[in-house]
């Protein structure tokens, strides 16, 4: 198959889990021997993230370029399957894949707030989302997204949760005498307020924040102010990431899709304390340390310098916060627990992942099927399927699909 993804944010290097998990998706296909190629937002700074060589990355920085990228490369590459992110807040990208390639795109909900449809939406568009709801697939990352999505737009979406996580062993870096209170990527909608007002009750305890994608030069500042927390650089690798974290804090106050750091971090059995809300939930996997907060309900139109909305963040009391701290780091026994529990979940979590479940969703859609319907001058997205080709063509996919272990 030839895939062609798409999407605003940048790749070079990837910053957030849509982002990451978009490539490892990618990176899986390119290994099976697939064709991959992505037209994305112009390189910007970050950690540095594998993937595979062939992959074709094309980084354009001005927004109509990029369409016109994304039309050329359609014409030129003929994508089997033009895979639309839900990180194109103006949805100019999914228009051009739906006009340039109809009956072949798939969307990746991964973000809500950029989402044409659902309370959620920063840019709520009607036409925007009949495109959405007319593509050929919807895939999200997690069943609490894929629930949102047929809730709010009334289609239903498959769970492919990506192999983002690598093949392990992951390292126990849980630390109950030492180490830092983590945050990654603090900012407003991640719930920065709640990380300052924990630190400044709890002067004694040292508190680490990793900017990302959403910091800003004000969120800087803030944090520079208070001498018992440490600003810490972008590093090469997950494990770098979290090496010295005695907790992680997700305060999140927008609707998360899912939260991959919480996995990462149980992974390697550190205890996470993370607001009741969105998918951080199904992240947590059953585990303690979720704590209800005023989530974000809108937005004013003033943004900062990464095209942000500033949000109109609610009051939320700290003291929730304050006191899982406390009982984690003073009490031995409770910090184990919540380590053990925690390791345990997320093992059992990603143990379960299908690691070709992107390519199997595709051969599933039927790519060849759709390309022959569109060449009929058929536009149903529903038009492509397995059924749709010869018994010839079907006996050679599931021949090929055997041998590369697809199936069995």
């Amino acid at each position: 198959m030839r895939i062609l993804l798409t999407a605003t944010a940048s790749y070079a290097p990837p910053r957030g889990g849509a982002t990451r998990s978009n490539l490892v998706w990618l990176s899986r296909l390119a290994s099976a021997g697939h064709a991959c190629r992505i037209v994305c937002g112009a390189a910007g700074e970050g950690a540095p993230f594998p993937h595979h060589q062939s992959i074709v990355l094309m980084g354009i920085e001005d927004p109509a370029r990029r369409v016109q990228v994304l039309r050329r490369q359609i014409e030129e590459f003929q994508p089997d399957w033009v895979l639309a992110s839900s990180e194109d807040l103006g949805h100019a990208l999914l228009r051009e894949a739906h006009h340039s390639a109809e009956g072949r795109v798939v969307y990746l909900a991964h973000t809500p707030q950029f989402f044409p449809f659902g309370p959620a939406s920063w840019n709520p568009e009607r036409h925007a989302a009949e495109l959405v709801a007319r593509s050929a697939g919807v895939v999200a990352i997690g069943r609490h997204m894929a629930g949102y999505v047929e809730r709010e737009l009334g289609r239903e979406a498959a769970v492919i949760h990506p192999p983002i996580y690598g093949p392990g062993p992951f390292p126990n870096l849980a630390n109950f005498d030492r180490g830092l209170i983590a945050m990654i990527n603090p900012c407003a909608v991640k719930g920065i307020s709640i990380f300052l007002a924990a630190a400044e009750r709890l002067p004694g305890l040292r508190f680490g924040a990793t900017p990302g994608w959403g910091t800003t030069f004000e969120d800087r500042r803030a944090l520079a102010r208070l001498p018992n927390v440490e600003i810490l650089p972008n590093p090469a690798g997950i494990d770098e990431l979290l090496q010295g974290a005695r907790i992680l804090l997700m305060p999140s106050l927008w609707h998360e899709g899912f939260g991959l750091i919480v996995m990462e971090a149980m992974l390697r059995g550190i205890p996470v304390v993370a607001s009741d809300l969105g998918g951080l939930r199904e992240a947590k996997q059953g585990t303690g340390y979720l704590i209800p907060v005023a989530r974000i309900e809108s937005y004013e139109p003033v943004f900062d310098e990464h095209g942000m909305p500033r949000p109109a963040a609610p009051d939320n009391d700290a003291a929730p916060w304050v006191a899982a701290i406390e009982e984690l780091l003073s009490d031995r026994g409770a910090y184990e627990r919540e380590s053990a529990a925690s390791r345990e979940a997320a093992h059992r979590f990603v143990a379960a992942l299908d690691d070709s479940g992107m390519e199997r969703f595709l051969v599933s859609l039927g790519a060849s099927g759709a390309k022959a319907a569109l060449g009929a001058g058929s536009a149903r997205p529903d038009a492509a399927t397995v059924e749709s080709l010869s018994p010839g063509k079907r006996a050679l996919l599931l021949q090929r699909l055997r041998r590369r272990g697809v199936i069995h």
